[in-house]
C-alpha cells in the first residue's frame, strides 16, 4: 500500500461526504443520470397536477423517493470506501510487523 492509495480514498470520502451532504440539502447535483430524470419527471407531473388544481401527492412522493433512493445510494459507496480503506491499513499494518518480526536486531 503506498501513500498514494490512501490519499486518493481520502479525496474520495471526502468527495461522497460532499455529495450526501448536497443530497440532504435537496440539491440534484451529486445525483446520477437516472435520478435526475426521476426528480425532473415527478416534478413535471406536480407542477402540471398544480397548474390544474389537483393534487400534488403522488409528485411529491416521487421527489421523497427519489432523495431518499440518491441517498442510500452515497451512504453505500461511502461504507464501501471507508471499508476498503481500513483494509488498506490493516494490509500495511501487517507487512510491517511481519518485515520488523522477519529481521534481527
Amino acid at each position: 500500500m503506498g501513500n498514494s492509495d490512501l490519499r486518493r480514498l481520502n479525496r474520495e470520502i471526502r468527495a461522497t461526504e460532499k455529495k450526501l451532504e448536497a443530497v440532504r440539502r435537496g440539491e440534484l447535483w451529486p445525483m446520477n443520470g437516472r435520478e435526475r430524470r426521476a426528480m425532473a419527471r415527478a416534478l413535471a407531473s406536480g407542477s402540471y397536477r398544480a397548474a390544474r388544481g389537483r393534487s400534488t401527492g403522488r409528485a411529491e412522493e416521487q421527489i421523497d423517493s427519489t432523495g431518499s433512493a440518491a441517498e442510500m445510494r452515497l451512504n453505500a459507496e461511502l461504507s464501501a470506501l471507508h471499508g476498503e480503506r481500513q483494509r488498506l491499513i490493516t494490509q500495511a499494518a501487517r507487512a510491517k510487523a511481519a518485515k520488523k518480526s522477519s529481521g534481527w536486531f
